[in-house]
């Protein structure tokens, strides 16, 4: 990075990205007043309004707040955008792989057109083109990190696997596509830097292998009992709606341009090492 860098979201990758960066360039932004960081400021985006720092001629924002469930286009980044003055120079917005929606296993890029089939992707459409929609008013760079599961300390799902909670069956899985939270910083750092082209980009590991091997890797790596396995159809009675709506769906993401343009070099191309590097961190 280059400038000082606004962090919209001080949740599981905000508070990462933080705590990777020099707390003199990066300020947090949260609607949580209890945080104990001088770092990280008070703003309630689903109130609006005046945002309490003064913002500097040249900076970059990390956004990283999921859209409202209550609206149909992203409330919450539009008041933030109303609320910008000046406008940065670049923009890094999270989005999610789920934009592509089923493709059956099917490989997806940058290129391919979005599909969204659930109401969480279509606000993250929304919200993806508002965002280039205003970069393009404004002259702010607008780079879009497509993202599939994340994964790290505390997000490895061990207390399920301590529950017995059953896992479906490998061949009623499709692909697998993840990424460790600090390979996903790696990302954020890359691109609200000036030396790289804007755009949308799909990040991951590139490795894809089903999310049944990633829990039964965990299980392994933990030393715990491996979870139970249960077909599609048994799983359609016994999860939830939303984990069924994440397992229903399957695509491979194609995240060549991640290396070749974005210019990251991932610490965690091989789940098996960013699973033991998670488990270490948490048992310290």
């Amino acid at each position: 990075m280059t400038w000082s860098t606004l962090v919209v979201g001080t949740g599981y990758v905000g508070q990462r990205f933080l705590a990777q960066q020099s707390a003199k360039t990066v300020t947090g932004l949260s609607r949580s007043s209890s945080s104990p960081s001088q770092q990280i400021k008070t703003f309630d985006l689903d109130a609006g309004g005046q945002l309490p720092v003064t913002l500097p001629d040249q900076y970059g924002v990390l956004y990283t707040v999921p859209p409202s469930p209550e609206f149909e286009s992203d409330v919450r980044l539009e008041r933030l955008l109303e609320a910008l003055s000046p406008a940065p120079k670049r923009f890094v917005y999270i989005s999610t792989t789920g934009v592509y929606g089923n493709r059956d296993g099917a490989d997806v890029d940058e290129l391919t057109p979005p599909n969204p089939q659930t109401g969480r992707a279509r606000r993250r459409v929304s919200a993806e083109d508002s965002v280039q929609a205003w970069g393009d008013q404004c002259g702010c760079a607008i780079t879009i990190l497509r993202v599939p599961g994340i994964y790290g300390p505390e997000r490895l799902g061990i207390e399920r696997i301590r529950e017995g909670a059953a896992v479906i069956d490998e061949s009623n899985t499709g692909p697998g596509n993840r990424i460790h939270v600090d390979d996903l910083v790696t990302c954020c750092v890359a691109a609200l830097s000036n030396d790289v082209p804007a755009g949308i980009y799909n990040v991951g590991d590139g490795d894809m292998r089903t999310s049944t091997w990633f829990t039964q890797a965990v299980a392994r790596q933990c030393k715990l009992e491996p979870p139970p396995t249960i077909s599609m159809e048994d799983a359609k009675r016994e999860f939830s709606p939303m984990r069924l709506s994440f397992l229903k769906e399957s695509r491979s993401v194609n995240t060549q341009k991640m290396h070749d343009v974005l210019g990251v070099k991932l610490r965690y191309p091989n789940p098996e090492d960013g699973i033991r590097a998670s488990i270490a961190e948490e048992k310290v």
